[in-house]
């Protein structure tokens, strides 16, 4: 298995999360705490956050995901920057994704002391939403079951994770889902708006049947 950049951010995530498991308080100092973070100042959390997991599941889930849509990614800023440039992009990506998607969440909670987060979703999500837009009618498969192509789940995703980001109640940062998202494609979009017009092209010529 090549060791690529993806598999490094994997690697590290795991290590750091299972570290965490095993002391508890390391996982309280880098919780994303927008209470904590506004009165003490700790923005450190904006980013650590996004390397620990609640548990084995939330971890799986994040890196199996992030695993196979990171790659494609990678790929594509490695061609487009060449590789020692794209390899710096693609990190970049990743972090500023992580925090850039928890800043709506901290200006929503910050007067808010018993909300919580952590995970890679930001990142994730913008890794996942990257490879849609490069790909729009790849399939994606949940559970290796249900499959539909990149766009229309995408699509149905970012609906949802809207409408819970407003409603919530089920301690899962939806909101982190969404812009993590939007700031996959705007970045994608940005770097060549070409692949703006190459999505659209598809996707109209697309037909279900």
């Amino acid at each position: 298995m090549e060791l690529s950049l993806t598999l490094i951010i994997i690697i590290i995530t795991c290590l750091i999360s299972y570290y965490g498991w095993k002391n508890p308080e390391f996982i309280n100092k880098q919780l994303f705490t927008p209470y904590l973070i506004k009165r003490e100042g700790s923005y450190g959390r904006f980013l650590f956050s996004g390397f620990i997991h609640k548990d084995g599941t939330h971890l799986l889930f994040n890196m199996f995901t992030f695993y196979f849509f990171g790659n494609v990614v990678e790929s594509y800023l490695t061609y487009v920057f060449g590789f020692e440039m794209g390899l710096i992009a693609y990190l970049a990506f990743y972090l500023l994704a992580i925090v850039i998607a928890d800043i709506p969440t901290y200006l929503k909670e910050q007067d808010n002391p018993s909300y919580h987060a952590l995970g890679a979703s930001g990142g994730t999500s913008a890794t996942v939403f990257a490879s849609i837009i490069l790909m729009p009618l790849s399939d994606i498969c949940i559970f290796g079951i249900f499959c539909l192509p990149g766009f229309i789940l995408g699509i149905l995703f970012l609906g949802y994770a809207f409408y819970k980001g407003r409603t919530g109640g089920d301690n899962i940062n939806h909101d982190a889902h969404f812009y993590g998202a939007v700031f996959g494609i705007v970045v994608i979009v940005l770097i060549s708006p070409e692949n703006g017009l190459q999505f659209w092209e598809q996707i109209k010529s697309f037909s279900l049947f």
